[in-house]
């Protein structure tokens, strides 16, 4: 997909246009659970600098714009910062929405990204998505990451996202991040991932982001792009269950399959509504 489709401001008039959005929590099977994202179709794009007010309206962690081409579907997303290269949960949520709601007839879903090409499974409740592997590799943790911090990491990695790996679930549960520390770096489009070994799950995660209005996203699946595949050598297991520890928590079936990637979900539909743009 060619980033900035039709971004022309011509094709836009000065009359309203009432546009439709869903939200979504998704890698949860409760209401106010998991990571919440909006849906918004459309018929052909926006210019990008409307896509990012609008997500920034949304004020939610990823807003997911999608236009139904036949075949496939091609998908956008957007922070209320910036456009992402990838992101799990909101794709997890667009399937949602079109199939329990827009009634999408397949259940394979082919969505055209940043990221390439990237296939959803609707099996049953669940929401399989086929994402790209990204194993982390060996790296050297930026000073004010780790001032930031109020525990250190035993192992240092990085793929798109910093992975620190640490003893214990506990550890994860209570670290805490100093913003004074953390925003004086940008790591457009990655974050900080938090992992150890899980208490009842094969691993656990958090995932930060400086820089952006919501500093701990709940649910990241495309940090599971990297998480899958480490544990997966570390653990020497290709199925694992995962549970990613924020304040909302979310519940992830992963399958590491090589160059690729197995994450599963639920989802649940908080809202539907409309909104409108000039």
């Amino acid at each position: 997909m060619t980033k900035g489709r039709n971004n022309n401001p011509s094709t836009l008039t000065n009359a309203p246009m009432q546009l439709p959005l869903y939200q979504v929590d998704a890698f949860t099977d409760t209401l106010f659970g998991g990571n919440p994202a909006c849906v918004v179709p459309l018929e052909s794009w926006l210019p990008d600098e409307l896509l990012l007010k609008i997500a920034k309206e949304n004020a939610v962690a990823e807003t997911a714009f999608f236009v139904d081409k036949g075949e496939k579907i091609h998908l956008r997303w957007f922070t209320p910062e910036i456009e992402m290269d990838l992101c799990g949960h909101a794709t997890l949520a667009t399937a949602h929405c079109l199939k329990t709601i827009l009634n999408y007839p397949n259940d394979t879903l082919i969505f055209e990204t940043l990221s390439g090409e990237l296939r959803v499974s609707v099996q049953q409740e669940l929401y399989q998505l086929d994402f790209p592997s990204r194993m982390p590799i060996a790296a050297t943790l930026p000073s004010v990451i780790s001032a930031a911090l109020n525990l250190q990491p035993q192992e240092i990695y990085k793929a798109r996202d910093y992975v620190l790996v640490y003893e214990n679930e506990a550890q994860i549960r209570s670290i805490t991040i100093d913003r004074q520390f953390f925003d004086q770096i940008n790591l457009d489009p990655g974050g900080v991932i938090v992992t150890a070994v899980g208490d009842t799950y094969d691993f656990v995660s958090r995932f930060f982001t400086p820089q952006a209005s919501i500093l701990e996203d709940p649910v990241t699946g495309s940090a599971h792009c990297s998480l899958i595949p480490f544990w997966a050598k570390r653990l020497s297991k290709t199925s694992l269950y995962a549970q990613q520890v924020s304040e909302r928590l979310g519940k992830l079936y992963c399958e590491d399959q090589g160059e690729r990637v197995l994450i599963s979900g639920q989802a649940k539909t908080y809202s539907v509504g409309s909104f409108w743009v000039e």
